[in-house]
């Protein structure tokens, strides 16, 4: 008598397990609808080239910096976690002096798919300007922990992997979407090189903002006066 009944169960092990998966995608579906929520409420993609995107994950940890004049430089720092470019406007660039403390705000989160842009934004568009590949690489973190343990912590600590960045990072929460971008202290920090005026240009075309404004139909002289003023 105890033979049937076994040979019923994984039969009924099954439809739950169907189940379960259905309710985890539909989890995932909600969530990643809601990670790039403000991303699209932002932007009107009938108008700008930038890639409207999913949520999804790169093969290995993705990490960048674009260069962007929009109202005014600065340069948007990403990471890949949790299915989405995390990211951060740094006003005046990275620095390689170890004593240095970048200003970053956090900001809304990016798809994947941002990863590979540079081109133009139209003027009267939410970010409207001129956008550079300025580094790009992978990255992974420092100390062991999962991405959300680290965030929730406010201290990112990370290894970039990058053309012109490389060597250990920190991402320190202040308060707010306020954080600080600083260098830690190893073979690749200097107190002498200014890495933004040393390696202006595109890692992707070898453009400068002036060019890519050009070529991509922008506002060449706005793009300009973030290029480093010829010597």
């Amino acid at each position: 008598m105890d033979a049937e009944p076994r040979e019923l169960m994984p039969a009924k092990n099954k439809t739950v397990a169907v189940k379960t998966t259905d309710a985890t995608v539909k989890k995932k579906t909600v969530a990643a609808a809601k990670a790039l929520a403000e991303y699209v409420r932002k932007r009107d993609f009938t108008k700008t080239a930038e890639p409207r995107g999913s949520v999804r994950k790169s093969a290995r940890g993705m990490y960048l910096i674009q260069k962007h004049r929009a109202s005014h430089l600065h340069y948007d720092f990403r990471l890949e976690a949790e299915g989405v470019l995390k990211s951060w406007s740094v006003p005046k660039g990275p620095s390689l002096d170890t004593a240095v403390k970048r200003l970053a705000m956090m900001v809304e989160d990016h798809p994947v798919e941002y990863g590979s842009f540079e081109g133009t934004i139209p003027e009267g568009e939410y970010g409207g300007g001129t956008v550079m590949l300025w580094d790009t690489g992978t990255y992974e973190l420092e100390d062991r922990v999962s991405w959300r343990e680290a965030e929730k912590k406010g201290r990112l600590r990370f290894t970039l992997h990058g053309k012109k960045l490389k060597g250990v990072w920190n991402l320190t929460r202040m308060s707010g979407r306020q954080w600080l971008l600083i260098k830690s202290r190893d073979a690749y920090a200097s107190k002498d090189v200014d890495i933004t005026e040393a390696k202006p240009r595109s890692v992707k075309s070898r453009r400068l903002l002036a060019g890519i404004a050009r070529d991509e139909g922008g506002d060449v002289e706005k793009a300009a006066t973030g290029d480093p003023t010829p010597k």
